[in-house]
């Protein structure tokens, strides 16, 4: 019912400022594209408010806010599909929504997100309605076989960024895609390593990229986090991250990492184990990948979380504990 009263609203706003039959003669209205054709993107995250704006910078309709009015009105807010549209005809706003509505894209778009891990990325790939799942059936050894890997699983093989592809592309074309993309950031930045680090192939080097994505609240930290960890491994010491426990909780994590979790022993549990976990831990960013072959110089051996995305470090126990039981405890 106050949906309804909504919808009376705004139709009562689009009256006043088209006047009577104004909704009805706005909606079917020849819009004025020029030059056509013309490209639009309708990127993830996108809601109606910020495509009625770019289509008015675009120059697709002139005003912005009768387009977001007529989409409210209609309740296409939930409607639009991601990707890009060719404009190649006149179409009046109604049957810009229902282009839209259907996703009727000349390449759509997805997006592989930093941190996330492989489980969540095969969800990315389900949702994608456009995509050929020629993967699903797979198993991991037929999966790295067609993308092209050497690597026994694509846990962090995949450089997460924003991909764009033809409707019916097989979701194997994306996916060897984003692990050549990704190999080419590692091995470029493996050439530019700093000298010393306690790697002794560039998966590794991937593997504490995965971990310093993990633990990076603040992007500006990631360096020096890669150093508090090459730090420990230099040392002999046990890494202690939380994100690798959890992540070999794998689904039995509830969003609750309890103390029998710290001490539960798994392949990925750092708290039991000395050394990297066999893979990554979800998908690094190019900007994790560099800090983890070119850390900061620190004497830091430990490090808390504020509770604002940043971090303490010390060098010492003593330090650590005291910051603990100020932030922590």
């Amino acid at each position: 019912m106050k949906k309804w009263i909504k919808r009376l609203a705004l139709l009562a706003i689009l009256g006043a400022l088209l006047g009577a039959g104004g909704l009805v003669w706005y909606a079917n209205q020849p819009l004025n594209i020029e030059p056509l054709p013309k490209t639009i993107s309708v990127a993830p995250g996108t809601h109606l408010r910020s495509l009625s704006v770019m289509l008015q910078r675009e120059g697709v309709v002139g005003n912005a806010q009768l387009f977001w009015l007529l989409g409210r009105v209609m309740g296409k807010a939930g409607t639009l599909k991601v990707g890009l549209y060719t404009l190649d005809k006149p179409l009046t706003p109604l049957e810009l929504y229902a282009k839209i509505q259907r996703g009727e894209v000349t390449q759509a778009i997805l997006q592989f997100i930093e941190g996330k891990n492989w489980r969540e990325v095969r969800a990315v790939l389900a949702a994608q309605t456009l995509l050929k799942h020629d993967s699903a059936d797979m198993s991991v050894a037929e999966l790295m076989q067609a993308i092209g890997a050497e690597e026994k699983h694509p846990e962090g093989l995949l450089f997460p960024d924003t991909y764009f592809y033809a409707p019916h592309t097989s979701d194997i074309h994306v996916l060897r895609r984003a692990y050549r993309l990704q190999h080419e950031k590692l091995m470029a930045a493996w050439e530019q390593r700093a000298p010393g680090l306690p790697y002794g192939t560039p998966y590794e080097a991937l593997i504490m990229a995965s971990i310093v994505e993990k633990e990076t609240g603040a992007a500006s930290e990631r360096p020096r986090i890669a150093g508090v960890f090459i730090n420990r491994l230099k040392r002999g010491m046990r890494l202690q991250t939380d994100p690798t426990v959890i992540y070999g909780l794998g689904e039995r994590f509830d969003g609750n990492l309890r103390k029998i979790d710290l001490q539960t022993d798994t392949p990925y549990n750092t708290y039991t184990r000395a050394g990297l976990p066999p893979t990554p831990i979800a998908m690094p960013s190019e900007a994790a990948i560099q800090a983890a072959l070119n850390p900061a110089k620190t004497d830091a051996l430990y490090f808390v979380a504020r509770g604002n995305g940043t971090h303490v470090f010390s060098s010492t126990l003593e330090a650590h504990n005291r910051a603990v039981n100020r932030y922590q405890r």
